[in-house]
């Protein structure tokens, strides 16, 4: 519930470096996750099991696939909050339950009940409805579910616990970031060593902002129920659905108002398909 909430609030620290530009706001995220990654490393004993599996090609070319993925995301999401598209972001993680459905299905060979296929049919015509509304594809309610849910996809099938596969993914986008990093500075159009100290303060906490909720996200996923889980990933689109709306003041049409309705009917209906299966599975046990 704490990741949830965590990435909920996040526009509200998004909103408040929006000044700085999208790029550089990821580039610190990834340079000040990585020691704080490394810090609950050595507290919880894990670093030994952090450099074997440096040793394990195959682990760090999930890795990389993983890292770029959710970095990728981050970019996204980063841009979106900065030019005013925070509805379009809460649209986006409302359909990531949707999409991630659709997924298993394709590519994971489980088949899908007919009260699901109608929840996508839902979603469906959420994102057909705007792009008619708006003149073209939602691409930010789109890109951002499909990264992330092609990122949980892959995440799923790597074995490793939560903070260690974390880490891999920060250690392996840390040098391009760091790179872009030091080519800021050289030109002085950076806003760590060129800027204030407050610019400084935003971009430190952008490191704990971004690790802590993933590593909360990905340890509480391992302890729930899937149907929990499932009922708890709408807590973060609605809070930020609620700051766009009534903090950022955001434009919303009654297109939008439309979207939204065919959304959450969606996923009322995937919520109950999902629950009834579960427990009619549970009294066959």
């Amino acid at each position: 519930m704490s990741a949830y909430a965590l990435w909920g609030a996040l526009p509200l620290y998004l909103k408040a470096v929006s000044y700085i530009p999208s790029l550089e706001v990821v580039v610190n995220r990834v340079i000040w996750s990585l020691p704080v990654a490394i810090i609950l490393l050595a507290l919880s004993g894990q670093l030994k099991e952090m450099v074997a599996i440096l040793r394990q090609p195959k682990l760090v070319g999930m890795g990389v696939v993983t890292g770029l993925l959710v970095t990728s995301n981050w970019l996204i999401y980063v841009w979106a909050i900065e030019h005013g598209q925070t509805v379009a972001s809460a649209l986006g993680y409302y359909i990531n339950p949707l999409l991630n459905v659709l997924l298993a299905s394709l590519f994971l060979n489980e088949r899908l009940s007919k009260a699901q296929w109608v929840s996508i049919g839902f979603a469906a015509a959420a994102v057909v409805l705007l792009a008619i509304s708006h003149g073209g594809l939602p691409w930010i309610s789109l890109a951002l579910p499909l990264t992330f849910s092609l990122y949980g996809f892959f995440r799923k099938s790597m074995p490793i616990a939560a903070l260690p596969g974390f880490t891999l993914e920060i250690m392996i986008v840390f040098l391009p970031a760091f790179i872009y990093f030091v080519m800021l500075v050289a030109k002085s159009q950076d806003h760590f060593v060129h800027g204030t100290w407050t610019d400084i303060g935003w971009l430190v906490l952008a490191g704990p902002f971004t690790a802590i909720p993933l590593i909360l996200f990905a340890k509480g996923a391992k302890l729930l129920r899937y149907m929990t889980l499932g009922l708890m990933q709408y807590i973060a689109p609605t809070l930020m659905f609620l700051i766009a709306v009534f903090v950022f003041k955001e434009p919303f049409a009654k297109i939008d108002l439309g979207a939204f309705v065919l959304i959450w009917v969606g996923l009322v209906i995937y919520s109950w398909s999902s629950f009834t299966q579960y427990r009619a599975n549970k009294q066959a046990e």
